[in-house]
């Protein structure tokens, strides 16, 4: 069993037989039910998807700091995190995060970046498959991305403006197949508003749509 919790906008502790973090947007995130990165006692990896402030670069740097876990990022932001237990990677095949079994790849995203580039991310730990879209705007090879991997869950933004918007995000349930799918990346701010009600209709028998506020938490 593998239970995710959803830290808000688009972070994420994934806890199983390890504990990682995905985007860990802490400082300044409104949605954060958590009071700052040292109500984080534990870590194992922290990945980042891309170096855009709400997606929680510096705190991944001062988790990994604190916690000792691995920081697994592209490779430019790797660098600049001057961090010594680190897994520098790019777009294409996974990687075995510090041979403790969480296995990592990174996939393309559809957005900017200062540093580097966007991407999503699949995690595979305790025989479950998680893929996390990051920031994009909707692609077909999503497609692609559901038939290499077979997500047991989609982490889908649906905020629109800077990501997809409902409509498209019930698009990507439809390529990629997910057995669940959980949005983000909505109502943070003004400027992404979303309705996830509306999305649960939007995907409707097509996966499990699961709302969760922040801290609430889902197993699978």
């Amino acid at each position: 069993m593998v239970k995710v919790t959803f830290l808000g906008h688009a972070a994420f502790k994934i806890e199983g037989s390890k504990t990682v973090l995905v985007d860990p947007f802490i400082t300044g995130n409104p949605q954060s039910p958590l009071k700052g990165v040292e109500d984080i006692e534990k870590a194992d990896v922290v990945i980042v998807t891309h170096d855009h402030w709400d997606h929680g670069f510096e705190d991944a740097v001062k988790i990994c700091k604190r916690t000792g876990a691995y920081f697994v990022s592209q490779n430019e932001l790797v660098v600049k995190s001057n961090l010594e237990k680190v897994e520098p990677m790019n777009i294409g095949g996974f990687v075995n995060v510090g041979g403790m079994g969480v296995e990592v790849a990174f996939t393309p995203a559809w957005h900017t970046a200062a540093v580097g580039d966007p991407t999503g991310v699949i995690i595979r730990m305790d025989g479950k498959t998680i893929y996390h879209a990051g920031d994009t705007g909707l692609f077909y090879d999503m497609k692609l991305i559901g038939e290499l991997y077979k997500p047991d869950l989609a982490l889908l933004p649906i905020g629109s403006r800077f990501t997809m918007d409902i409509y498209q995000a019930a698009k990507a349930v439809e390529f990629l197949s997910p057995k669940f799918v959980i949005p983000m990346h909505y109502n943070t701010f003004d400027l992404i508003k979303a309705d996830p009600k509306e999305f649960e209709r939007m995907v409707g028998d097509k996966a499990k749509v699961v709302i969760l506020n922040p801290g609430e938490s889902f197993e699978i």
